[in-house]
C-alpha cells in the first residue's frame, strides 16, 4: 500500500488523523505505518459505533458433568480411545502465550517466567514436560502450534532455542503471531501509541483459530490429518494437555467439543461456570451471575452452578473451520491505552480512556452443537498463576507443584 492508497482508505472511514506526522518519519517507519492501515479492519469501526453496554444473555440453565467418579469408573476405556486418536496423528495442541509477565513483576513473556527456588524451572518448561508425558505413554508425538504476540514473539522462539525446547522434538513444534486489533477513543478515532505507530492489542483467546489460518498453518491441520485441537492458556502450571482420557471421552461421547472444568472451591468463587444457553453449551462469568444462580443447589447438595472453566479446551478443527468462514462476536472493552496526543506528546492515563476490540474463546464453545463437561481434579490440574501473591498466585501455584511432587 502506498501513500496515496493508505489516505483513500481512511478517508473513507474517517481516521485520516493516523497520517499526521507521516512526513516526519523514516522510510522504515513510514513503510511500517502504511503496512498497520493496510491491514486495518474498519469493520471494527462499526462494531464500536453499533455498540451496546450490554450484552443480551438468553435463558441461562445449569449444565452437569462427567464427574471425577464417572471419569474413574470408565478411566481405561476413555484412555485407550485417546490414545489411539493420539497414534493415529488426529490430536493436536495449541498454547495460548500471547502474554507478558506484567503482573508478576515481569518484563518477559510470561511463560519464561521462573517458577523454580533451587534451580530454573520455567512455566513453559511445566507445560512441555506435561505433554511429554502424553508422548511417551503414546509414543507419538502431538503437534504443538504455540501462539505469541507482536510484542513476544521473538522472545519466544529464542527462548525456546536456547532451551532446546525442552527435550520436545522442534519438527513438532509451530510458532504463529495471534493479529492484532487497533484501539479507538471515545468518539471512534484510532489512537496513535507513536507518531508512526497504531496503538494496538491482541484480538482476544477468541482469535486464536482465526490467527493460526492467517499464518498458514491450515496446511500443517490437513497435511498432518488433525482433527482435533485442545487449547490451553499459559498460566496454568498443572495444566495437562492432549489428555487421552479427556480426549477419548469427547470423542466416545460424540461432542463436537470438550471443556475441562473443576467444582468451585465455594460459591462466590471468581471463575466462569459451563452451562446452557438457549440449549447450546455457554460460559457465564461470575459477574454475570445473579444471587439466585450463585446459591440455587441441586437435590443432592451440590452447586447447580458447579463447574467452572479453566481455559482448556477440545474442538473438532472441521467444525473450526466451518465457524471460521462467519465470524465471531466482537466485544468492545474499556481499557488504559497510552497514546499520542495533538501534540505528538506521549500520555499514559491513570484511568480507562480507550477502547479495544475482543473475541473470546467462550463464544467459540457457545458456537458448538455440544459440549462434554469433564471434570478434573484442582488439586491435580489447576494452578493459575495469574499474580505475584496472594490468590491464583505464584506462591499457591508453587505450593500446588510441591504437593505434585515437582521440585523446585
Amino acid at each position: 500500500m502506498n501513500f496515496t492508497q493508505a489516505k483513500e482508505k481512511l478517508e473513507a472511514c474517517g481516521q485520516t488523523h493516523l497520517l499526521k506526522w507521516f512526513g516526519t518519519l523514516t522510510d522504515t517507519e513510514q513503510d511500517a505505518l502504511l503496512e498497520q492501515i493496510d491491514a486495518l479492519d474498519p469493520g471494527l469501526l462499526q462494531v464500536f459505533a453499533a455498540r451496546s453496554e450490554e450484552a443480551q444473555r438468553g435463558k441461562l440453565e445449569p449444565l452437569g458433568a462427567l464427574t471425577l467418579q464417572d471419569i474413574a469408573e470408565s478411566h481405561d476405556r476413555f484412555e485407550a480411545a485417546g490414545l489411539e486418536a493420539i497414534r493415529q496423528g488426529k490430536v493436536g495442541a495449541v498454547l495460548l502465550a500471547g502474554g507478558m509477565g506484567t503482573r508478576l513483576g515481569f518484563d518477559k513473556p510470561k511463560g519464561m517466567y521462573n517458577m523454580g527456588q533451587t534451580h530454573p524451572l520455567y512455566i513453559f518448561e511445566c507445560l512441555i514436560r506435561n505433554l511429554q508425558e502424553v508422548v511417551d505413554k503414546a509414543g507419538a508425538y502431538v503437534p504443538l502450534f504455540v501462539m505469541t504476540s507482536e510484542k513476544n514473539d521473538e522472545d519466544t522462539r529464542e527462548f525456546f532455542e536456547e532451551m532446546k525446547y525442552f527435550g520436545y522434538n522442534p519438527e513438532y513444534v509451530h510458532f504463529f503471531v495471534q493479529e492484532m486489533a487497533p484501539a479507538v477513543d471515545g468518539n471512534g478515532k484510532i489512537l496513535l501509541e507513536e507518531k508512526g505507530r497504531i496503538a494496538t492489542s491482541p484480538n482476544g483467546n477468541g482469535g486464536w483459530f482465526s490467527s493460526m489460518l492467517r499464518a498458514g498453518l491450515q496446511g500443517v491441520l490437513q497435511r498432518e490429518g488433525i482433527e482435533w485441537l485442545n487449547v490451553f492458556a499459559v498460566d496454568n502450571v498443572l495444566q495437562r494437555i492432549a489428555d487421552p482420557a479427556f480426549i477419548g471421552a469427547t470423542i466416545l461421547s460424540g461432542s463436537e467439543s470438550g471443556a475441562k472444568v473443576v467444582s468451585k472451591a465455594d460459591p462466590e468463587e471468581r471463575i466462569g461456570v459451563l452451562c446452557l444457553e438457549d440449549g447450546t453449551p455457554s460460559i457465564v462469568e461470575y459477574y454475570e451471575m445473579t444471587e439466585e444462580m450463585v446459591t440455587r443447589r441441586e437435590p443432592d447438595g451440590r452447586l447447580s452452578y458447579n463447574y467452572g472453566v479453566i481455559l482448556n479446551y477440545l474442538f473438532r478443527t472441521d467444525r473450526l473451520l466451518e465457524l471460521a468462514a462467519g465470524e465471531l462476536p466482537v466485544h468492545v472493552v474499556n481499557k488504559k491505552v497510552p497514546y499520542i496526543n495533538d501534540a505528538g506528546e506521549l500520555v499514559k492515563p491513570q484511568a480507562p480512556n480507550a477502547y479495544k476490540f475482543e473475541t473470546l474463546v467462550l463464544d467459540m464453545v457457545h458456537m458448538q452443537k455440544s459440549c462434554l463437561s469433564y471434570e478434573v481434579d484442582r488439586a491435580y490440574e489447576f494452578a493459575p498463576v495469574k499474580n505475584a501473591d496472594g490468590v491464583d498466585s505464584v506462591v499457591s501455584a508453587r505450593e500446588l507443584l510441591r504437593r505434585n511432587g515437582v521440585e523446585l
